[in-house]
């Protein structure tokens, strides 16, 4: 049996220029101009372990991502690691959207892009990182889910898999049907670099465009997408003052470690 593998991926705001991101007082929404744009970490590994559970047991690795057409670009560079095609989900009435309505709009656009019997996403973006959209994604399919996954393996004869899920001080090993949806951990793998030849092969794999219609006849309603179908709002951010500060004490070695025993009982921590 040959797995048929989607993997949603999303463009996030370079982390490094996180400090230049701002958000738009009347929707809350990120404001992204000026900041490259460039494809969220943990999916990546996504991605990765796509190709390598493709390599074992055949198949093939579809990509989907929602976003502004320049969204495209995090597509080709999966296709250039190793990806079949992708599924660009764009329309001015997905903007603004909240998790859920993220959620509801991948799900329509799985739906369009055919039948699967495995969906990877990173466990969480480094934008918002709230962690919700891979279990609302599941909801919304109506599969089972599992987050926080470090280790994969399908057993398709059996129409299942096994994965191990991190947990605080150790971890679950998880026996799941499929078709599933699965959220995975940075630490999952190493992921690929394009090679020049992958890069050239994925200038002539297909990218699909998929818009608000396409999502309707998916049974999708038109007031569940973008900002109107998000039942969230962002009110407000601030920046939490700092309460620790840092001292260096310099010094040779013995007369630091007299300055900071010193300091210590000044604090009276000793």
């Amino acid at each position: 049996m040959s797995l048929r593998i989607l993997v949603c991926v999303k463009q996030v705001p370079d982390p490094e220029q996180f400090d230049r991101i701002t958000l738009d007082p009347d929707t809350g929404s990120i404001n992204r101009g000026g900041i490259p744009p460039v494809t969220n970490p943990a999916d990546r590994h996504a991605v990765e372990e796509a190709l390598r559970i493709r390599e074992i047991l055949g198949g093939s690795v579809t990509v989907l991502t929602m976003g502004p057409p320049q969204a495209r670009k995090c597509l080709e560079d999966a296709l250039a690691m190793g990806a079949d095609r992708g599924v660009l989900l764009c329309d001015m009435a997905f903007a603004g959207a909240d998790t859920l309505a993220t959620a509801a709009v991948l799900a329509a656009g799985i739906r369009s892009a055919g039948e699967f019997d495995l969906v990877l996403c990173g466990n969480e973006s480094v934008d918002g990182a709230t962690g919700q959209v891979p279990a609302q994604l599941a909801e919304t399919l109506g599969w089972p889910r599992v987050t926080h996954v470090r280790k994969i393996e399908v057993k398709a004869e059996e129409n299942r898999a096994l994965v191990e899920r991190e947990i605080e001080g150790g971890f679950l090993r998880v026996d799941v049907t499929l078709p599933v949806v699965i959220a995975v951990v940075k630490r999952i793998n190493r992921y690929r670099l394009p090679t020049i030849f992958g890069i050239l092969e994925a200038g002539k794999k297909e990218i699909v465009e998929v818009g608000c219609a396409t999502c309707e006849n998916c049974g999708l309603a038109a007031g569940a997408m973008g900002l109107g179908g998000s039942p969230t709002r962002v009110v407000g951010v601030f920046q939490a003052p700092r309460k620790r500060r840092v001292e260096m004490i310099g010094g040779e070695p013995r007369d630091a470690a007299r300055a900071l025993v010193q300091k210590l009982r000044e604090m009276g921590a000793l």
